[in-house]
This record gives structure tokens, sequence and C-alpha cells, in this order.
């Protein structure tokens, strides 16, 4: 009989959110991964287990297939949206200190810039992965970022920008964090932003897609 962790797993990889998501259509009238998680934990599963058994290979997979190009967008965030409905019933658990996070990601969209979805692709990926993440939104100024640094130690922090004009911004927040807090490591992305840019500008690592993002901070916290 396949297990409520495989069933879990499942439901986030393909996007079925709950009980009324219509996504995938072979699963309509079947529970989703947010009546399955609750469901695991009434049944003494520990969060730890349904995080890194079942959300976090889920999401890696998720991933993986968007790299590939065997998934586009708009899978990425229905499985996504599964995954925040699985990690609703995990996050207390996670917030009274019972269950371990694997560390903090502090991310925003930089000055100037309005653009959010590459931002909230990598923020769900990452929290998917076993981080708390810090939201600032978007057009996020330096101090903004430098305060949360400041509320958040040893937390890394993610710079995302889509327009090249603001790319100037991303430079300038980059080297005022390093001024201050040099040992941050400093993630940066967006359309216009490429591997010569990050080292250009002192950030730590660039990705062109969120699960590189993942695989840095895997690497990163080993």
């Amino acid at each position: 009989m396949e297990s409520i962790i495989t069933k879990i797993s499942e439901c986030v990889e393909l996007g079925k959110v709950d009980i009324n998501s219509p996504f995938p259509p072979q699963f309509k009238g079947r529970i989703g991964a947010y009546e399955l998680t609750s469901q695991a934990l009434q049944e003494g599963i520990s969060p730890e287990a349904i995080l890194s058994e079942a959300l976090i290979p889920a999401m890696e997979k998720v991933g993986q297939k968007f790299s590939e190009k065997k998934i586009f967008v708009p899978q990425m965030l229905i499985a996504a949206k599964a995954m925040s409905a699985a990690m609703s019933h995990l996050k207390p658990y996670f917030q009274s200190g019972d269950v371990k996070t694997r560390g903090t990601l502090i991310i925003g969209t930089v000055l100037g810039d309005l653009h959010d979805i590459g931002k909230n692709l990598v923020s769900m990926m990452i929290e998917g992965g076993g981080w708390t993440i810090v939201d600032l939104g978007v057009d996020v100024p330096a101090e903004k970022f430098m305060r949360a640094i400041n509320e958040n130690p040893h937390a890394v922090v993610g710079l995302s920008a889509l327009l090249t004009t603001t790319m100037s911004n991303m430079e300038k927040i980059v080297a005022e964090i390093k001024t201050s807090h040099k040992d941050t490591k400093i993630l940066v992305g967006g359309a216009p932003v490429n591997t010569d840019f990050c080292t250009r500008i002192g950030a730590d690592h660039y990705s062109p897609d969120p699960q590189g993002a993942v695989d840095y901070l895997k690497k990163y916290i080993a």
C-alpha cells in the first residue's frame, strides 16, 4: 500500500493542493497535500520526516524538471502552492523550535524593480528545501536588506532584478552589504543577470533557475 509520505510527495510534485484543487485532472476528488500532511501528523509521523522524505524530494524533482524544460512556470507555481499548503501545517513546529530549519534566506527584488515572479519561485523552492524565508517584497532599498540582516544573523541574502536599469541598484546593495557584513553570502538572479556580472559586483552565486539556488545552498550548509 502506498505510504502517506509517498502520497504527499506525489501531490506536491504534481500540484495537488487540496481536495478542491482541479489539478492534476487525474486526482480530481482526491485529498491533496494539505489534508495528507495533517493526516500524517495526526498519525504520529514527525514534521522532520514529512519535510525531509516528502517535501524536499518532491521540490527537488520539480526543480530538476524545470531546469530540463520538462515543465514550465505555471506547473512550477502549482507545485509550489501544494508545497506551501503542506508547509502551513509544519511552520508552527519550525517557529517553536521543535524542528530545526537549515538556515534563513532574506530575499527581495531590488530598489526600482517591481517584478516578483522569479523571486517568489526561488522563495518557494528554497522554503521547500527546509529553509526559513524572510521575503522583503519588491522595490527593496539597501537599508531594508541591512535591517533584515541585523535581525537575522548568519542569514543568506537573495537579490532579484528583472530590469537592466536596476542592475546598478543590485550592485550598490551588494557593495553595502559586503562593506559591513563581508561574510554574508549573497545570491543574485534575474533575466539580465549572469555569472560575469555576479563576479564583478562581488556577489557569491548566480543561478539562471531556482534549482541552482537550492543546490548552492545545499553545498553552503554541508
